[in-house]
């Protein structure tokens, strides 16, 4: 397997390696590049199989490089020190990332993912999920990519009906497409939708309000387009009632 390390800062680069060669038990060619246009260029002489790539570097961001980047066919990395803006970017596109100073566990984790991936056809595509969330501008079909255990879903934000808690998942209903069950608890996806409008009705679940056809009182919940039901909790209830008398 063949990992390329970009990054700026010659201690993470050093530190990475030390977690890799210690975490993967195959064997491993590492190569590493400082910036940009090194990293470019490792790229293509190197073709490596997985990219730790840095966000923030001397002559440009790790978005920069990926511009330049043409139908990648490598797992991706990213590593940040803070950005939380990008962070959000990163779990709407369901790539993957790690927070600086590395947490060897967390590296781990991550390496597992990109190692076990089945297809590296998805990444271009999360690439324009993630440019879509960077953008400042409107975006009509925005995206966001659900990964279950056995495929890659680019769904549109609004065809999401609601989302459920499951426990630490969280299942999606969609307008059109069988329920996706995604291993992140539902205040993730809250955290990540609430820009898009979408509100908490109850403890377990999350309305796109686009979708939400009525109010029935005498079940306390609101009736979604093709007959779905969603529970309306009594703290929620002001809240959600306002939202419909507004529209």
């Amino acid at each position: 397997m063949k990992i390329l390390i970009i990054d700026n800062e010659a201690p993470v680069r050093e530190g990475l390696k030390t977690i890799i060669l210690s975490q993967l038990p195959i064997s491993v060619i590492l190569e590493e590049a400082d910036g940009v246009q090194t990293g470019l260029k490792k790229i293509h002489q190197f073709e490596p199989d997985i990219v730790f790539l840095d966000v923030e570097m001397d002559d440009g961001t790790g978005f920069d490089l990926l511009k330049k980047v043409h139908a990648p066919t490598f797992q991706l990395i990213f590593t940040t020190a803070f950005n939380q803006y990008a962070v959000q970017a990163f779990k709407f596109s369901a790539l993957d990332y790690l927070m600086k100073p590395v947490d060897p566990e967390e590296l781990r984790n991550a390496l597992l993912r990109a190692t076990q991936a089945v297809s590296k056809m998805d990444l271009e595509h999360q690439l324009t999920v993630l440019r879509q969330q960077l953008s400042s501008k409107p975006v009509p079909d925005r995206q966001i990519v659900l990964k279950d255990m056995h495929a890659t879903y680019f769904v549109k934000v609004r065809d999401i009906l609601y989302c459920m808690a499951e426990g630490a998942y969280t299942q999606f209903y969609l307008l059109h497409n069988d329920p996706i069950l995604v291993s992140r608890n539902l205040h993730t996806h809250e955290e990540m939708l609430a820009p898009s409008g979408f509100i908490r009705t109850h403890h377990s679940y999350l309305v796109n309000p686009q979708h939400i056809k009525s109010y029935d009182r005498a079940t306390d919940c609101v009736v979604l387009v093709g007959g779905h039901s969603v529970a309306v909790s009594q703290r929620k209830r002001d809240t959600v009632m306002q939202l419909l008398e507004n529209r």
